[in-house]
């Protein structure tokens, strides 16, 4: 089974029981690193996760992987907060997210770069606004590689 394949039927199975307990499913890897396979889940709520949220969170889903066995492999399972710097993955969190500082690396040049920090100040059909050095630089949705929330002092 592929990665993506595995980290897209973890999403099914992990969504609805997230939602239940008030938690957001950030992210899902899987994949292989020095010590074996690691399935790795982020979590998010507002106003922050604990380690409760992630030890609870770790119990709940392992059993139900356990039951489902849908990964051929051994591997362990973490349960973390998205960080500070949390990934900007989909429409959802780039409204969320409207006017916070974020650090964009796109797939292909706009405007001769690639990469870019700035305000998100907001998302339309044509992309995303970021405010970066006095001046305002639309980015297809499409051409976004990487995006994620910065820190502000």
């Amino acid at each position: 089974m592929l990665n993506d394949e595995v980290s897209e039927k973890v999403k099914t199975i992990a969504n609805p029981i997230l939602s239940a307990d008030g938690l957001e499913l950030v992210d899902v890897e899987y994949r292989r690193e020095s010590r074996g396979w690691i399935l790795r889940l982020y979590i998010d709520k507002e106003g922050g996760i604990t380690v409760d949220d992630c030890a609870r969170t770790s119990r709940e889903i392992g059993r139900t992987l356990d039951v489902e066995d849908l990964i051929p492999t051994a591997y362990t399972l973490e349960v973390s907060s998205p960080g500070l710097t949390r990934p900007l993955k989909d429409v959802k969190d780039f409204l969320k997210y409207r006017n916070r500082l974020i650090k964009v690396r796109t797939l292909a040049p706009v405007g001769g770069q690639r990469q870019f920090k700035g305000r998100l100040l907001g998302f339309s059909e044509k992309g995303i606004q970021v405010e970066t050095e006095g001046r305002i630089v639309e980015i297809p949705l499409s051409n976004v590689a990487k995006a994620n929330l910065e820190v502000e002092w």
